[in-house]
Formats: C-alpha cells, sequence, structure tokens
C-alpha cells in the first residue's frame, strides 16, 4: 500500500503495542547480564512513548528485543493483539511489514555497496510489494516523503551528511507502510543544527500516516518535544512513565529529578535558582544488580527498606507510575 494513501487508524486510543515482563539475558564470561529484567509498558495507536536513561540502561535492546532482533528471554509482546515472542520466526514477515526500526547511527546502517535507490527498495523486494516501474515509482516517492532528490536515487550512501543518510534511513522504515516505527536514537549522531529538521520530519509523517513510535533517546528535551508518554529506564528496569508534562513539571522519582536537573534552561533568572543534582558514584553491574532497589547505591533519599525490598511501578494517580518506596 502506498504510504500517500495510508489510512489514519480509526482510533487513537486502542493500545497497538503492549509489553509485558519483558526480559533480555546475555551470557557472558562473568555471569548472566540482565539488560532488560521484568520491563511493561504499552504505546497507543499514533502515540509516541519517549524511552529514556543514560548509556547502558537497556533503551536499546528494549527495541530490539520487541522487534525480534533480538529473542527474548521471558515476557510478551502483544502487536494488534498477537504475542510476537509465540510467533515462529517464518511466520514473522508480516509483522515486520508493519514494525520498522530507525537505527541510531546513519553511517553504519546504511549499506556503502548499494545506491540509495537499492536500499530503499529492498524492503519491497523483500515482502514482494512492487517491482519494474512501479518500484521505481515507489522509490522516488518515498524520497520525496522525506525532502531528497529523486536524482538521489542513483548515489551512494558516503556521498551523504548524516542528516541525508539518516532521511534515508527513514525512507526505507517508509517503504513497507508500516504502523510501528522503533527510533533508536535517530539523532543522536546528527549535529545540533540538523536534529531538529528531522525530528519535524518525524512528527509529520506521524500526523500524515498515523504513525505510532517509540522514540529512543538520551536527550530529555527533545523526548519531551516529540513525546506523548516518557519512560525513564535505569539499569534495566523503568523506574518512572507518566504523560510528558506531568512527568518534567512533577518528577517523584529520585533518577528522574536527577536528570530533568541537568537539562539547562535558557532563562538566566530561573536558572541560576536551580539546584543541580549530582549523582554520586558509579552504575552497578547489570551482571550482578544490587538487592532491593537498583537505585540505592546514587539516591541520596536512600532508606533502610530500599536496600531490602524492590520498588514496583505504582500508579500515583493520572497514569503516572513511579517505582520508588517514597512515592
Amino acid at each position: 500500500m502506498s504510504a500517500v494513501n495510508a489510512v489514519k487508524p480509526e482510533s487513537a486510543t486502542d493500545t497497538l503495542v503492549k509489553v509485558s515482563n519483558l526480559k533480555k539475558y546475555f551470557d557472558t564470561e562473568n555471569g548472566i547480564l540482565k539488560a532488560v529484567d521484568d520491563v511493561s509498558f504499552h504505546i497507543e495507536r499514533g502515540e509516541t512513548l519517549g524511552l529514556v536513561g543514560e548509556s547502558g540502561c537497556g533503551k536499546t535492546t528494549v527495541g530490539r528485543t520487541i522487534t525480534r532482533l533480538y529473542e527474548p528471554t521471558g515476557g510478551a509482546m502483544f502487536f494488534d493483539g498477537v504475542d510476537i515472542f509465540k510467533t515462529h520466526e517464518s511466520d514473522l514477515k508480516p509483522f515486520r511489514s508493519k514494525a520498522q526500526m530507525i537505527f541510531q547511527d546513519p553511517y553504519a546502517s546504511l549499506n556503502p555497496r548499494m545506491t540509495v535507490g537499492d536500499i530503499i527498495g529492498e524492503p519491497l523486494d523483500i515482502h514482494k510489494l512492487a517491482r519494474g516501474q512501479e518500484r521505481t515509482d515507489r522509490i522516488f516517492e518515498l524520497l520525496d516523503l522525506v525532502g531528497l532528490n529523486r536524482e538521489h536515487a542513483n548515489r551512494y550512501p558516503h556521498e551523504f551528511s548524516g542528516g541525508q543518510r539518516q532521511r534515508i534511513g527513514v525512507a526505507r522504515a517508509l517503504a513497507v507502510s508500516p504502523s510501528f516505527i522503533i527510533c533508536d536514537e535517530p539523532i543522536s549522531a546528527l549535529d545540533v543544527s540538523i536534529q531538529a529538521q528531522v525530528v519535524n520530519m518525524l512528527e509529520d509523517l506521524q500526523n500524515r500516516f498515523g504513525l505510532t513510535y517509540l522514540f529512543i533517546a538520551h536527550d530529555l528535551s527533545m523526548v519531551k518535544h516529540i513525546s506523548n508518554r516518557v519512560a525513564v529506564m535505569y539499569l534495566g528496569k523503568i523506574v518512572e512513565t507518566a504523560f510528558s508534562n506531568e512527568l518534567y513539571d512533577h518528577p517523584m522519582h529520585p533518577y528522574t529529578k536527577a536528570l530533568l536537573s541537568a537539562i539547562p534552561i535558557p532563562d538566566p533568572a530561573v536558572e541560576r535558582q536551580r539546584t543541580r543534582i549530582i549523582l554520586e558514584g558509579d552504575v552497578p553491574s547489570p551482571i550482578n544488580p544490587p538487592p532491593g532497589c537498583r537505585f540505592k547505591t546514587r539516591c541520596s533519599e536512600v532508606m533502610d527498606i530500599c536496600h531490602a525490598q524492590e520498588p514496583l511501578l505504582k500508579d500515583v494517580g493520572g497514569k503516572h507510575q513511579v517505582a520508588c518506596h517514597r512515592a
């Protein structure tokens, strides 16, 4: 189906993606690395869920596991009511045509030996969606969608800037007319001047085609701009989730407060009155996470119960959930 003719979902309240108790462990020489440990969330149709956290917290692993690029260790992932983790590998092609991924590194995610036309056309070939002139027309249509020229189809990735390469990656993801796109830090490798252009393009495409996004990033200010809801990860677990404005105006988890305190505010009077929360110590190893609360080793508000009992996500009102004993 042509992206231009894509139909927006009938309802913006239906849950498209539901992840329950997701686990992804890796065997290493030093033991089992718990990259993602019992993570649950959902994304409504046409919504953007921002997933934030510092490097190594498991954000990218979540994205790659729910698309079955990594095989899950445990849990369930329902896409439009179907448990993708129970679907045989040979039967995943329909799902892959509906769920696509935009990768973090626009330099490494494009095959340098293929022309842009072949890169964008490869999904069409794999899913047998277009051939001949129809394929060529579709490639030109996708280049137009992401703001590139049609003559770019005969060029190679090394001839483009980082921002242009990321646009090529977006066009490739759109080729099969997906309903769900995982944006894995799509702007972190780009110049600041280009980041806003790519984010605005993603928003325009979402409004045009009713796309649903999982937007993975560590730039909290950009996540606030593009996301309807935000989930904060720390050491393989989600510690807080809420609507975007609610999370930024009323953060409840000490880790979320520390992350938000690091965002500069372009108002000298306000900035002078703010107190920066400095996290001391190192992030514990996911191979041997501490018992109880995983954030206790860096938390300034730690209590005795934090050492003995792991806090669970609980709703504190307004669909604001937080995993903290002080909440």
